[in-house]
């Protein structure tokens, strides 16, 4: 097969865990490994590299064997599915035999394995993903679509859309995620097609794929288009339907369009939910992580309220009271529900002192308060949240003296 591009002088393909890695397994047979996927698209143009995979006419026993062999760290992780992880210098390398399917039920495989390089290729979802790479960083493009995809931002199932799916659903989800991250041009029209098509199909996928699919695509820097084109197809609908604030959703995607502020996957997804119950429902629904679902709920309630014209003095009892994330999330919130285009300036400075400001800390202990001659049990407590309440309404003081003459008070009037 001939180069049809290269990624040479990648640091990653030129360090010695890398070089390590693929010596071990050209050892065994040479020429049999090859980069292959994310790492190779990325490199190509000019993305960050996350994880290295490789994959190799070898089967896994072998690739055991060779890592072995050459002294490096190996664990069976997926050898139902061909995969093996090598571990050189504590990096791993995620090593999958070369395969085909057998037989799908759109969201698991049965494989087989092969030594055909095309074969393996064309099993693959997009052509932007069925690219490899030897050491040397010559890229072979074997669906003969990959490079071109890569470099133009244009994500197409290879061959027919709908088999592809067919094979797995989860392509459906994918097809959005790798369009927001990596998509250039319009939308790819045949895709999208099959997508709508066959949305019913995603019924067969956990919650927590879906769950994680969509986490992942509202991560990229613009989902605008993804989760529009989503909406359009009903695969919104069929996946989460309690995103029924999609215009908020929009608006918010609006604000962070300059930079000023950093993508938030949680925050986007609080956006299109309609309020705390529905937040509470969707989570529970989608086995979110408990911190997950904490904060989704905490970004809708209403108390206390994010508005725009709020004084340093009730911003601070606001940060004190939920922190600076809750407050942050209903601000922004607030502000994509805010249609008044004058606010903007207020907004930006409520969430940049939000950013900035340091609770003060509530230096009043137990030990304290029994000395001041409250009897130890319950009364403790409420003579403790009496005067944090006062030192709240007073903004906080930092008078070690005046917060001594309340604890007097309070402990007088509640003994």
């Amino acid at each position: 097969m001939t180069a049809a591009a290269s990624i040479k002088g990648q640091p990653w393909l030129t360090a010695p865990a890398t070089i390590a890695t693929m010596a071990a397994l050209n050892a065994a047979e040479p020429g049999c490994a090859r980069f292959v996927g994310g790492c190779v698209r990325n490199a190509l143009i000019g993305r960050p590299i996350d994880d290295i995979d490789i994959a190799t006419a070898l089967t896994p026993d072998q690739v055991m064997s060779a890592a072995q062999a050459a002294g490096l760290g190996v664990h069976p992780t997926g050898l139902a599915h061909g995969t093996v992880t090598i571990v050189a210098s504590g990096l791993p390398f995620e090593v999958t035999t070369l395969r085909r399917d057998v037989r799908t039920d759109g969201r698991h495989a049965e494989v087989a394995f092969t030594r055909d390089w095309d074969e393996d290729a064309h099993r693959r979802d997009f052509h932007l993903n069925a690219l490899y790479a030897d050491a040397e960083g010559r890229v072979l493009d074997p669906t003969g679509r990959g490079v071109a995809d890569a470099l133009a931002g244009r994500v197409a199932f290879i061959g027919n859309s709908h088999d592809r799916i067919r094979e797995d659903y989860l392509r459906i989800l994918r097809f959005f995620r790798f369009s927001a991250w990596y998509g250039r041009t319009k939308l790819d029209q045949d895709g999208l097609e099959a997508c709508a098509a066959m949305r019913d199909g995603l019924a067969v996928l956990s919650v927590e794929r879906i769950w994680k699919e969509l986490k992942k695509l509202c991560a990229a820097p613009d989902p605008t288009v993804a989760l529009s084109a989503m909406q359009v197809t009903g695969v919104q609908a069929a996946i989460a339907p309690d995103l029924g604030r999609f215009d908020r959703l929009m608006r918010l995607l609006a604000l962070e369009a300059d930079g000023f502020f950093p993508a938030d996957p949680i925050r986007r997804i609080a956006a299109g939910l309609p309020n705390a119950e529905a937040a509470l429902h969707f989570a529970a629904h989608m086995k979110a992580a408990n911190d997950e679902r904490d904060r989704l709920v905490a970004a809708l309630q209403t108390a206390p309220r994010a508005v725009s014209f709020l004084s340093l003095k009730e911003l601070r009892r606001a940060l004190y009271a939920v922190g600076p994330e809750a407050f942050a999330d209903r601000a922004f919130l607030a502000w994509a529900d805010d249609h008044n285009p004058r606010a903007a300036g207020q907004w930006r400075g409520l969430l940049a002192l939000a950013q900035t400001w340091q609770a003060p800390r509530f230096a009043l202990t137990g030990e304290q308060v029994i000395a001041a001659g409250v009897q130890p049990g319950p009364k403790v407590g409420a003579v403790m949240r009496e005067v944090e309440a006062w030192w709240i309404d007073a903004d906080f003081p930092d008078d070690p003296l005046a917060l001594a003459e309340r604890l007097k008070a309070v402990a007088q009037a509640l003994a």
